[in-house]
């Protein structure tokens, strides 16, 4: 087996996670098929494609024709996975609204390669709009892991659920923060660290950095509970309200525009049900551009240090600050 990119120990990529469970899935169930954007050895696809090369479809540089082609093998009955970069799956939009999701189609969209943290290659390969893009769409379910253990359960657990649903996943390899025996539930988060003094809502790598982001403002006392939203659409919105009450000040953390992602999703259910002050970490409206992952996510304000400071400007305004 392929092992993921090089990284701090015990890391590894969200796309070897699922690559390994799609491996397992096929070997399981003679009805899935996997589609690929000519990069299946990046997107990981490429495990399945060794051992089951009769049920995998190279269809090219053509994502409108993949995802065409996908909604009419779901309605044959097959259970189709279409692999690409998540950048590149904004030119079958227009596919994905009429013929996968006005039709229901049961189609697993994989979006790899996802957030700035993808890095060198730049503004044109850095998925920053795909959650906003995709939660707009009815009938489409989102679905973002935090490690590469989450990714293989959550790719499990999609293609039991009938129906579109998009799983986005990153390149580089990020630490393992969940529980490997605790089993995914579609549209249920995951508290991984229990606290009053405010919440964290994070999602896919910007929950590593949440974590670690706790754990030093515990150290100056103020306890953050830190939430894994890996299902953005549907959102849990009981555990969202539970810890505006509970914590009284919310921050969200994710590698995507400021604009339509999970803050969005979070403000959403905030502002409905339970107002309290909200503060979003994420890219502010813009483009990115080349550098290492590293680089950029520090240049664009998504590390450990933006979260503490985003949830100091939370607990102040909480307590009556501006």
């Amino acid at each position: 087996m392929t092992a993921g990119m090089k990284g701090p120990a015990g890391s590894k990529a969200t796309r070897d996670g699922f690559g390994e469970a799609l491996l397992q899935l096929g070997r399981e169930n003679k009805d899935i098929v996997v589609l690929s954007g000519d990069l299946e050895d990046s997107t990981r696809a490429e495990y399945f494609k060794k051992e089951f090369p009769e049920r995998f479809f190279n269809l090219g540089i053509a994502e409108q024709d993949i995802a065409g082609t996908a909604a009419g093998l779901s309605k044959v009955g097959l259970v189709p996975f279409i692999c690409s970069f998540a950048a590149f799956w904004a030119n079958a939009f227009g596919v994905f609204r009429v013929s996968v999701c006005y039709n229901n189609c049961n189609v697993k969209i994989v979006g790899t390669h996802s957030g700035i943290s993808v890095g060198p290659d730049g503004a044109t390969a850095q998925a920053l709009e795909d959650i906003a893009a995709m939660t707009a769409l009815p009938n489409m379910s989102v679905v973002c892991p935090a490690d590469a253990a989450e990714a293989e359960k959550a790719t499990r657990a999609i293609a039991a659920i009938d129906g579109p649903i998009y799983l986005r996943l990153g390149r580089e390899a990020v630490p393992s923060v969940t529980d490997k025996e605790k089993p995914f539930i579609f549209g249920k988060a995951c508290v991984l660290k229990d606290g009053a003094g405010a919440a964290i809502i994070a999602c896919g790598h910007m929950v590593s950095e949440s974590l670690k982001a706790a754990e030093k403002l515990s150290k100056e006392g103020i306890e953050a509970r830190v939430i894994n939203m890996h299902t953005i659409k549907p959102i849990d919105r009981e555990e969202v309200v539970k810890a505006a009450k509970e914590a009284g000040a919310i921050v969200t953390a994710e590698e995507h525009q400021v604009n339509g992602g999970l803050g969005s999703a979070v403000a959403g259910v905030l502002a409905c049900e339970c107002p309290v002050p909200l503060e979003m970490v994420a890219v502010r409206d813009a483009f990115g551009e080349s550098g290492e992952g590293e680089e950029l996510l520090k240049k664009y304000n998504l590390k450990e240090d933006d979260i503490i400071k985003a949830v100091k400007r939370a607990v102040s305004r909480k307590n009556g600050g501006g």
